[in-house]
């Protein structure tokens, strides 16, 4: 009887559990229709750009942001085409006065900045004012700023200036520790990726490079930073060699900022432009709001489209994921693009470090198909390097952005021998039979033979000679001349377009340009439109509960070796052929 007690108590509880789900379930659907009511501008507005969170190319809305609850988690996303297209709308609305910008630090790379700093001297033109407010300032964040009027640091704040860098992670000593053996094939003498598991430190040609590299972005930043306030790129470069920007008042009298003020003053500055009463609020009003205020783009004809495919994070074969380019799901969105004929041209919007080399062949192979039948042109967001560039380079024309990460056309195969690691610090032992001695051929398991090491850098080999030939089939340049600038080196988008390796440089504008130029397009006759389309709110909400309940449920199950787990399975994502960047660059 008792234990009959304890089933009903335990189904009533279960019960009740469901009926409280159930209802932040249609909360949140309730929420997310909601949300797409229209929002009116007031006059005198200021839009407000947040870029101080993470900016993808297209943005995501969680439906369960700001209700509260068990379901609760991130707020939305960022999209860098919601940012530009609210600051073209907003370039042209009588309502919109003017822009503050809020960017102490952005979590997002170089050729993001430099697509939406872009934007932002267009929306200059307009004569309507730009401000910006810190209560300090990364390099990112000051490259952002540095467009505005107004630039306000806050008294008791700071500002980095001390040039770019980029630092990378050794793992060699770990893997000492646990017992684990790398075993690394390779081709080409920049092709550094496998670096961080068998050395302790940078090889002479990954410092080669990686210092090239930043230097060329440095440049340009110094560059652009220069027009903008009007200091010369030698004399910023000495200020951060010296470090002589250590304060507020200096980041003032070396004319980076325009004024030293807090929040209220800096609210004071905009009212008195605005002309608006002191004791009147500005009326703020953000990116996501403001673009339901204008409503869908409708120019053009619905007939003629050019389509803008979305291609983010690490190429891995059948779905991918949140993150993930997924060969399977992309060849899926590709084939409809392809088949549509109101799509007349396609845009390639690339924004990867690369992965595994047989699902970028797959691409590039569909890419090439459908670039029989209509115009495809690869647009490079903040990286596209080694599968990435593999996508790129079957498309007509590549076009990037200065400060763009791409090359490192090489490849490279890893395995990891975790033998010694489970004999003796987990007791665990292996063995089996075959039908032939290499039966079990690779394996992680045991020592591979010379023989069958030779037989996966043969494999590593081949990879490569088909990753050259067609790269220079695709630059029309001669393999010998491709090689030189292959290896697994990585440039930027300055030298990419130096070496041939890239066509133009410049963001998604000039890509659309060059492919309503291919398709015999007139501007302003055609529409854009990006896939994958974005999800429908109760599709959002259905995915958002599905991953934060795997998250939760490897949380809870593993603890503090859910972190561990995690990497593991990273590391097993770059098991077999890889066309991937050399290292984990992140330039601050």
């Amino acid at each position: 009887m008792l234990q009959f007690f304890k089933y009903v108590l335990a189904t009533l509880v279960g019960l009740f559990f469901f009926f409280i789900i159930t209802i932040f379930i249609f909360a949140g659907i309730g929420a997310a229709f909601s949300s797409e009511d229209v929002v009116v501008v007031a006059d005198k507005s200021v839009l407000k750009l947040d870029l101080n969170k993470p900016i993808q190319e297209v943005g995501t809305e969680n439906p369960f942001s700001g209700l509260g609850g068990p379901f609760a988690g991130n707020e939305n996303t960022v999209g860098l085409k919601d940012i530009t297209d609210a600051l073209k709308n907003a370039q042209s609305d009588d309502k919109i006065k003017g822009i503050y910008l809020k960017t102490e630090g952005p979590e997002t790379g170089w050729a993001t900045l430099e697509e939406i700093r872009n934007q932002l001297l267009e929306f200059k033109k307009s004569k309507k004012f730009v401000v910006a407010y810190g209560e300090s300032f990364t390099e990112k964040g000051y490259y952002i700023a540095s467009v505005a009027d107004k630039i306000y640091l806050n008294p008791a704040g700071g500002m980095e200036w001390n040039g770019l860098s980029a630092e990378y992670s050794f793992f060699k000593g770990t893997f000492d520790k646990l017992g684990v053996k790398p075993e690394i094939f390779r081709v080409g003498e920049f092709k550094s990726a496998i670096e961080t598991f068998i050395r302790e430190d940078m090889s002479e040609a990954s410092k080669k490079q990686s210092s090239e590299l930043i230097t060329a972005i440095n440049d340009h930043y110094l560059q652009k930073v220069s027009a903008s306030r009007n200091i010369p790129p030698a004399q910023l470069k000495g200020l951060a060699d010296s470090l002589k920007v250590e304060n507020p008042e200096s980041a003032l009298k070396y004319k980076l900022v325009t004024n030293l003020g807090y929040w209220d003053e800096f609210e004071n500055s905009i009212k008195s432009t605005l002309k608006t009463e002191a004791k009147k609020d500005i009326s703020y009003i953000g990116v996501d709001k403001y673009l339901k205020s204008t409503g869908p783009n409708t120019d053009g004809d619905f007939n003629n489209r050019i389509g803008i495919l979305v291609a983010e994070g690490e190429i891995n074969s059948g779905d991918g994921g949140d993150g993930a380019i997924g060969s399977d799901k992309f060849i899926k969105e590709l084939k409809k693009l392809r088949d549509n004929d109101k799509i007349k041209a396609i845009v390639l919007r690339i924004n990867s470090p690369g992965g595994s080399a047989l699902a970028s062949d797959v691409m590039w192979r569909e890419i090439q198909i459908t670039s029989k039948k209509k115009p495809v042109i690869a647009s490079m967001s903040d990286v596209a390097a080694s599968g990435g560039y593999y996508m790129a380079m079957g498309c007509d024309k590549i076009v990037a952005q200065p400060n763009t990460i791409t090359g490192s056309i090489g490849i490279f195969g890893l395995i990891f021998n975790v033998k010694d690691f489970m004999n003796n610090k987990l007791g665990v032992t292996f063995d089996g039979v075959g039908t032939s001695p290499h039966a079990d051929w690779p394996t992680a398991t045991r020592d591979m033979t010379e023989f069958e090491k030779s037989m996966i850098q043969k494999g590593v080999n081949e990879g490569y000679e088909k990753f050259t030939s067609k790269a220079a089939a695709g630059r029309k340049m001669p393999v010998e001349k491709l090689k030189s600038l292959a290896q697994g080196r990585v440039w930027s988008g300055v030298e990419a377009k130096a070496n041939g390796l890239v066509d133009a440089l410049g963001g998604v504008n000039e890509a659309v340009k060059l492919a309503a130029a291919a398709a015999k397009l007139k501007e302003g006759d055609y529409r854009l439109r990006y896939y994958p389309e974005k999800k429908k709110p109760f599709e959002e909400i259905l995915t958002k509960m599905m991953g934060d309940e795997e998250e939760k449920v490897m949380t809870k199950n593993l603890g503090e070796m859910a972190t561990y787990v995690k990497m593991y399975k990273k590391l097993m994502n770059m098991g077999g052929m890889q066309t991937r960047m050399p290292f984990e660059l992140n330039i601050q």
